[in-house]
């Protein structure tokens, strides 16, 4: 590469996953049915773009249950939660729309298999991520979340007691390898469902921007603060010795982040984060800065789709009928 060429690397996958494809669907097929306000618990999925859109169209975010009037239309986010908002959800008369990821589905139906088994189980997550909490709510008096080794170390359990861990989605693939390690030869009994539990796309977008990484002089990560999936990438950028940056969007680019001598960039973006960001990014790196050869180094491909929630479907189908 001649010393006038800038260029930018696209990391394959990127940006929404099939989890978050389904949850932003399902709230616009209810703002559709049942119109505004429509109330959503917790932020839908972790982007500050998403969020401030559906705001402006009449959807309102509430962090407590408590928030939402009664009789009125509820929609879970994608990262799951408790049983105890479910029930309260229910004595409220709320209309329930969940659009929790089947995947964290998966990891709360584990917790309540093993909690049911009389294992106490040892969630690996951050303790104040929305996931976490809900995970943690299908057996509070069984379940130990897990964040560091420290956590790991002060632990201490009879050697009959049985054991099994069990991860939040969106973890670094490589920080929950170690703490699984660590549980292991503390806790030889330990049991797993054979498998991280971190989601596919955490997997793909992780391995898809080591990639990128190990080719440009710095790496740009589009994600809002509090996506976990997007802090993991940018910590594994600067894990493999790369200056990262996690941005809202192209406005947050410091002229200084790309002066000197960068001359190659690498652009990703964590699960819920839209294309439509990457799209404005690359085009003011192109544009102002002139990076304009562009490269996209993909991995793998992604076909996957999950179900939308029956009652969602059934709820449209009656409106059909309805107007028919």
């Amino acid at each position: 590469m001649s010393v006038e060429e800038k260029k930018i690397f696209l990391a394959s996958p990127r940006g929404f996953c099939a989890g978050v494809e389904r949850a932003i669907e399902i709230v616009e097929i209810s703002l559709k049915l049942f119109g505004a306000p429509l109330y959503v618990h917790h932020q839908i999925v972790h982007n500050r773009h998403v969020v401030e859109k559906f705001s402006s169209r009449g959807v309102i975010f509430v962090d407590s249950i408590e928030e939402v009037p009664d009789v009125a239309h509820v929609i879970f986010s994608a990262h799951g939660v408790s049983p105890q908002i479910k029930i309260r959800s229910i004595e409220k008369k709320l209309e329930i729309i969940d659009a929790t990821c089947p995947l964290v589905t998966k990891v709360h139906l584990e917790a309540i298999k093993y909690s049911q088994d009389g294992f106490h189980i040892l969630l690996i997550g951050h303790k104040n991520h929305a996931e976490t909490i809900g995970t943690f709510g299908e057996a509070p008096d069984k379940i130990h979340i897990i964040e560091n080794c420290r956590d790991i170390e002060s632990m201490e359990f009879p050697p009959d007691t049985k054991l099994a861990y069990l991860t939040q989605t969106t973890l670094s693939i490589s920080d929950a390898k170690d703490l699984i390690t660590a549980l292991k030869i503390k806790f030889p009994q330990i049991q797993s469902t054979g498998s991280t539990g971190i989601c596919y796309a955490t997997t793909n977008r992780q391995e898809a921007a080591a990639k990128i990484a190990q080719e440009v002089d710095v790496v740009f990560v589009i994600g809002s603060q509090n996506s976990s999936n997007s802090n993991r990438l940018k910590e594994l950028a600067e894990y493999l010795g790369k200056p990262a940056y996690l941005i809202d969007d192209e406005s947050n680019i410091y002229p200084d982040w790309i002066s000197g001598n960068i001359r190659k960039i690498g652009v990703t973006a964590g699960a819920s984060a839209p294309e439509e960001l990457v799209t404005r990014t690359v085009n003011r790196l192109r544009n102002e800065f002139q990076f304009t050869e562009i490269e996209e180094m993909k991995i793998k491909e992604e076909n996957i789709v999950f179900k939308l929630p029956q009652e969602l479907l059934r709820s449209a189908q009656f409106e059909h009928r309805k107007r028919t």
